[in-house]
């Protein structure tokens, strides 16, 4: 694997004519699945002091997301301090896919969420690995890819919802990335069906409806700039909740990058401010940049 260095990510910041931008790991997008949790934690502690060393301090436009060993919460909360105080991050990452046996709203996971809502940072859920999710045997890529982000994050929403991290946490800032926003309607009217099907005997921990949760707590999504149901989502969820992310460098070449924003401001059934929001505004606020 062929690192990424900060003069690369400095000259697609330019070409993209971006104020800044919040970089996400690669390989690390992986820590979930370390199964020793002193490992998890010297993984992560390693990946953050790097990170500041490798980026942050070259170019002061490349932020960065902690990565925490979720495989013991109450390392990961104090991870996490560690990264936004002394490190200077932004927020962390969580994995969408790991080898725990539970789901972010199980309660294990809340020093976590108390931390990060105690400092005020939010933390992106994000995939990548594709084992356990029941589509370990297809053969091809392409299909797999299409699968090994969304299923996942639906995961991953499901319990935090329903679990009620959004009832006990309520300012905890939350993004589901790199699985587009379509999916997030969907669910929204899946677990509401459920809720009002199965009311406090399924869902003890909730006051209200999950779609409530979604549209009145800081909860953010990301888009693709060709995504058909956009305009749907903004609707439903709110414009001020989508964010445009690029994914530079993974899958594509260089070129198809520097095409997403420019087909994104074509797109005519959005208005310009939802565009100012999905392209500016939104991950301003939501990374507090």
């Amino acid at each position: 694997m062929t690192e990424t260095k900060p003069e690369d990510v400095g000259k697609f910041v330019d070409a993209m004519q971006l104020e800044c931008t919040v970089l996400y790991p690669t390989a690390a997008l992986a820590i979930g699945l370390v199964q020793e949790p002193a490992w998890a934690c010297a993984v992560s502690r390693a990946y953050n002091n790097w990170f500041h060393a490798r980026y942050i301090k070259t170019d002061s436009r490349l932020k960065g997301v902690a990565v925490l060993p979720i495989q013991d919460p109450q390392a990961a909360a104090e991870e996490l301090r560690y990264a936004v105080e002394k490190l200077d991050m932004v927020g962390a990452f969580l994995p969408s896919a790991m080898v725990l046996s539970k789901a972010f709203g199980h309660p294990d996971f809340q020093p976590i969420f108390h931390m990060a809502e105690e400092l005020g940072v939010p933390l992106g859920i994000h995939g990548a690995p594709s084992r356990g999710f029941g589509f370990d045997f297809f053969e091809d890529q392409g299909q797999v890819h299409a699968l090994e982000h969304p299923f996942p994050l639906m995961i991953q929403f499901t319990s935090i919802v329903c679990d009620g991290v959004l009832e006990k946490f309520p300012k905890l800032k939350l993004a589901f990335l790199e699985a587009g926003c379509g999916w997030l309607p969907y669910m929204m009217d899946r677990l509401d069906y459920e809720y009002e099907t199965r009311g406090a005997r399924s869902f003890p921990n909730l006051k209200k409806k999950p779609s409530d949760y979604v549209k009145e707590c800081p909860i953010y999504i990301t888009c693709e700039p060709e995504e058909t149901s956009l305009a749907h989502v903004a609707q439903v969820v709110g414009d001020d909740r989508i964010m445009f992310p690029s994914d530079y460098p993974h899958e594509r070449v260089y070129g198809e990058f520097l095409k997403d924003i420019p087909e994104l401001l074509k797109r005519p059934e959005l208005s310009d401010e939802t565009k100012q929001k999905i392209l500016y505004d939104n991950a301003k606020v939501f990374y507090r940049l």
